[in-house]
């Protein structure tokens, strides 16, 4: 049996993670290039093909646009939870009120 390895030797071994989000635009643009050669093999027309491939072209980079966006506000998020929180105090029970008039009991307010 081997020895326990450091836990800097460990990290290098791990595989790097995965950017899935690339995956998925790389496969969208795969896609957006078999489709119109199997609508062209299959008898459509090369404008039909055409207006396809770029129409999937067009669906292909809102999506990017919008999965790259999700995974910024996701870091900000992480970041804001592993961050301390200076200057602010969140106080919760009975002496935390937020806002407002607070009068004592069931004194009329005039």
């Amino acid at each position: 049996m081997s020895a326990p390895r450091p836990a800097a030797e460990a990290d290098r071994a791990a595989p790097p993670p995965r950017d899935t989000a690339t995956d998925v635009v790389r496969w969208a643009a795969f896609s957006c290039l078999l489709v119109p050669v199997v609508l062209l093999g299959c008898g459509a027309t090369l404008a039909g093909a055409v207006g396809t491939a770029l129409g999937l072209a067009a669906v292909t980079g809102a999506c990017r646009v919008l999965l790259r966006q999700s995974e910024r506000g996701a870091a900000r998020l992480a970041a804001e939870d592993r961050a301390p929180h200076r200057g602010r105090r969140h106080r919760t029970g009975t002496g935390s009120h937020r806002g407002g008039r607070h009068t004592g009991g069931d004194t009329p307010v005039s």
